[in-house]
């Protein structure tokens, strides 16, 4: 009984990494975009991919892919 309660624990710590790990893929891609053609907000992108980029640094890269299955 004891044991299910960890395992919930345990997946429910999973997909919020996988999903950490997704948004700071998309957060690196949209403020890689608007950095590039944002004109006035480069600055504000500019902390959204730093940001991005250390979600991917704790959460890992591949982690939401091999996850939620999504094959690039």
């Amino acid at each position: 009984m004891i044991f299910d309660y960890f395992d919930q624990v345990r997946e429910g710590i999973e997909f919020l990494i996988a999903l950490g790990s997704i948004m700071g893929v998309l957060g690196f891609i949209i403020g890689l975009i608007f950095f590039i053609f944002g004109g006035r907000m480069r600055y504000k992108m500019t902390g959204v991919m730093i940001v991005s980029i250390i979600l991917l640094a704790i959460c890992g890269l591949s982690t939401g892919f091999k996850y939620f299955r999504i094959y690039v």
